[in-house]
């Protein structure tokens, strides 16, 4: 098939044609390290992966053991600290939130950008490389604020923030920004993500101490919270030992608690939605030795996987291929 274009369409279109080549460009890179990982070895089997139907993960671990396991459980990447927030980034690189800094590393070691929690607050959590390059970060503390730092360190955005409370260290959790260029931002106290305009302004708050959840009662703590395709949110509600997807509206659309897995959800904090529609949830609380520390459930609520580790208290969770196929960063 020929395409007749003009000149002057040539040129309307080459803006989109370059981001098409880039977006393709980035995917097979991807690719290209989602297999290398699978073929990195490592005589370190760290827990143990179960599934009657056969699936297997690569995946970054943040708590008190920050690793990335491949789909054999073995170590092939880890670091010291207490992991807060992390990804795995198109690079191959890992971004990390550990001990107030937020750190991009290498897989051999080697911190090759870091932004350091500012002067007199107390907690750096959330840490997400955008598009644009920047890394978004949280600070609490007497100036909870939600940034976007730049390649060289300097503050691009900067948005200040309304937890409701001044106990920093409940003040927020897992923030993430919106495709409409917005943030949401989890308040625990405030029984509220909150979607904020880069200016600060609020523009939406979406309630999890609702009734049908049990009210403020259950202590519906709202930890991660992520945007779907199609506009719904997900979110882990820590004490309230309960996954929840809300629509743009604020109501409740899907829901998972332990009456539906067996008592498996302990203080949930990080988790993810598959390719597939899947859930994994972190199951940070879990003292249990016969429950899972991590695991994933179906659209109808059955558990399709589990992942169990005595040593491992998983605070956040990245998963990067699923029997070998990417799921995307």
């Amino acid at each position: 098939m020929r395409l007749n274009l003009s000149s002057n369409d040539l040129k309307n279109e080459l803006p989109t044609i370059k981001m098409k080549l880039i977006k393709t460009a980035c995917l097979l890179l991807s690719f290209a390290l989602f297999a290398s990982a699978q073929d990195e070895k490592s005589n370190l089997v760290f827990g143990k992966q179960v599934s009657k139907s056969g699936i297997k993960h690569s995946f970054l671990i943040c708590g008190n053991r920050t690793v990335l396991l491949n789909e054999n459980s073995e170590i092939i990447w880890q670091t010291e600290g207490y992991g807060r927030d992390g990804f795995v980034l198109r690079n191959g690189h890992i971004l990390v939130s550990v001990g107030n800094v937020a750190k991009e590393i290498t897989r051999e070691g080697k911190v090759v950008w870091s932004y350091k929690l500012s002067k007199g607050n107390k907690e750096l959590g959330s840490c997400m490389r955008l598009e644009n390059g920047n890394t978004l970060v949280v600070e609490r503390g007497v100036n909870p604020q939600l940034l976007e730092v730049d390649k060289e360190g300097g503050i691009a955005v900067r948005v200040p923030l309304q937890p409701e409370t001044n106990n920093a260290h409940m003040q927020t959790r897992m923030a993430r920004k919106l495709p409409s260029g917005n943030y949401i931002v989890p308040h625990l106290l405030a029984f509220a993500v909150k979607e904020y305009k880069p200016d600060g302004t609020v523009v939406r708050t979406v309630k999890t101490d609702l009734p049908e959840l049990g009210g403020r009662k259950e202590r519906n703590w709202p930890f991660t919270a992520i945007h779907l395709n199609g506009g719904n949110l997900l979110v882990n509600l820590t004490n309230g030992n309960k996954t929840v997807e809300f629509d743009p509206q604020g109501k409740v659309a899907w829901r998972v608690d332990n009456s539906h897995v067996g008592g498996r959800f302990a203080d949930p904090c990080g988790g993810q939605r598959l390719r597939n529609g899947n859930t994994v949830i972190c199951s940070y609380g879990q003292k249990k030795g016969d429950m899972p520390k991590i695991f994933e459930v179906n659209r109808e609520k059955e558990v399709v996987w589990e992942y169990f580790n005595p040593e491992v208290r998983a605070h956040e969770v990245h998963v990067i291929t699923t029997n070998r196929k990417p799921e995307g960063l």
